[in-house]
């Protein structure tokens, strides 16, 4: 019997923490209910730290409001009984301060520091000992206040005020209050809110499990759709009307299964064909055996690397790969942005095609635009160091081809044949680095686009008369013009 497979030891494995926590399978609702869950508590503790700093500002705002509130009245009070230096009547004074809720004492000092009245009868008649101050000391006006913790580690505010009678000094007033109640008060509203949140806690959980469950649903479909997409089913279709963005994932999903589909198609046809009108053209039947032979008037670009076997003598294999593949760049994006399409890469050579399977009645202008704009690439890349793009030399030719599917039952090739294709190849080989090389026909079609140089007619390969050629120098319409009509 063969070991049963263990899920590996994830605490043996030096993996990151990414990676472990990944080997935990967890539903998508339990990940909702715990993100929702650490919100929710992350927005309670926040709410609450503010909400009750406010409130207990705002209470010990009110303490010390009603404390100065009292030590008013005291002062108003007790000038004339400390002029006459009437105990009796201080102490009155000051009795009447026991009864009110929150005020733990209440004295009245004169100028000499004796305590003349105390709501704790036994002080009078002591000196007046300075309070150890626990906190900063405040002052509004002739008012100063600060807090402070008592021997029974009670919390108080000490306020005092100075007692004037014709702005002579006759002693002073202090006022405890008690400021235990803010803390029994928000200690209460803690509560409150724990309950609360506790509540909110168990609602927001609730509520995860069902947006989970929402959720995991259109997810397991997707799901499933995937697996068929790998299994090359590329005609599988979601089907998700919600106008969500489950509905924009289901339309995505299935644009993305039509565009495999096509892809597909297309491989399976031309292998690696990339013009747009070549894959709608087989889009449009892609059951039946299209693009037959037949006879057309097209325009050939080859484009050929000179003394490319010395450059790759001497070079490592990596490098001389890296410089083709920026060169095929270059020529296959101007090929097919001037409405051509790249036939095949011979070697290093570049076979690109204007006029088939689509008819263009300029094919042999746009396939001069696109040579003129390629060299011009080439020669500003290779100033930046890839040498092997300031040899290429490109050949061009316009005439009667032969087009169509051409192989056999395991693999097809669109391609052209003809006299006008050999020309085109045996043109690309007479033009030197960096030059352009057109026949007669593509000349009378594109003289009055082009400024060109005369070469004198030359025995070709294949050719029984010599062959006229022009070197072309560069484009002679302006250059908006140039642009506008490179796509036409």
């Amino acid at each position: 019997m063969s070991p049963e497979k263990k899920k590996p030891d994830i605490l043996q494995m030096k993996l990151p923490l990414k990676a472990r926590l990944s080997y935990f399978d967890m539903p998508i609702r339990a990940k909702l209910a715990i993100a929702i869950t650490l919100i929710i508590l992350l927005t309670i503790i926040i709410l609450s730290y503010i909400i009750l700093s406010k409130q207990k500002e705002s209470l010990y705002q009110h303490t010390v409001k009603m404390g100065k509130t009292s030590l008013n009245y005291f002062v108003n009070n007790a000038r004339h009984p400390l002029v006459k230096e009437s105990i009796l009547e201080l102490n009155t004074l000051i009795n009447e301060a026991a009864s009110v809720e929150g005020i733990l004492y209440a004295l009245i000092v004169d100028r000499k520091g004796v305590i003349k009245a105390h709501t704790d009868i036994t002080m009078v008649g002591k000196p007046y000992q300075l309070l150890e101050k626990a906190d900063s000391l405040n002052k509004e006006g002739d008012v100063t206040y600060f807090n402070y913790t008592n021997g029974s580690g009670s919390k108080v505010l000490n306020l005092s005020r100075p007692v004037a009678f014709k702005n002579v000094d006759l002693g002073m007033v202090h006022v405890g209050i008690s400021l235990d109640f803010i803390e029994k008060q928000i200690h209460k509203e803690s509560v409150f809110i724990l309950v609360l949140s506790l509540f909110m806690v168990v609602i927001g959980i609730a509520s995860a499990v069902l947006i989970g469950v929402q959720f995991a649903r259109p997810i397991s479909r997707l799901v499933i759709a995937t697996k068929e997409v790998g299994k090359g089913n590329f005609q599988y279709r979601l089907d998700m009307t919600s106008r969500d963005e489950f509905g924009d994932l289901s339309n995505a999903f299935n644009y993305m299964t039509q565009e495999l589909w096509r892809n597909s198609i297309m491989q399976k046809s031309f292998g690696r064909y990339v013009s747009p009108e070549v894959v709608d053209m087989i889009m449009s039947h892609p059951e039946e055996s299209l693009l037959k032979g037949q006879r057309s008037e097209a325009t050939i670009l080859f484009s050929d690397i000179r003394g490319f076997t010395a450059y790759s003598a001497d070079r490592e294999p990596e490098e001389v790969v890296e410089a083709l593949n920026e060169y095929f760049r270059i020529a296959t994006g101007f090929i097919l942005e001037y409405g051509g399409y790249v036939d095949k890469f011979i070697g290093d050579a570049v076979m690109g095609v204007f006029g088939v399977p689509v008819f263009r009645a300029d094919h042999a202008e746009r396939a001069v635009r696109a040579a003129v704009a390629m060299q011009k690439k080439f020669n500003t890349a290779g100033k930046n160091g890839n040498r092997l793009l300031n040899k290429i030399g490109i050949g061009i030719n316009s005439g009667i081809i032969v087009s169509g599917n051409l192989g056999s039952d395991i693999k097809m090739e669109y391609t052209v044949i003809g006299d006008s294709v050999n020309l085109a190849s045996r043109l690309s080989s007479v033009a030197g680095p960096g030059e352009i090389v057109i026949s007669r026909s593509v000349y009378e079609l594109t003289r009055v686009i082009i400024t060109a140089e005369p070469i004198a007619p030359q025995k070709l390969k294949g050719k029984a008369d010599l062959v006229e050629s022009f070197k072309v120098t560069g484009l002679s319409d302006p250059p908006e013009k140039q642009q506008n009509r490179g796509l036409l």
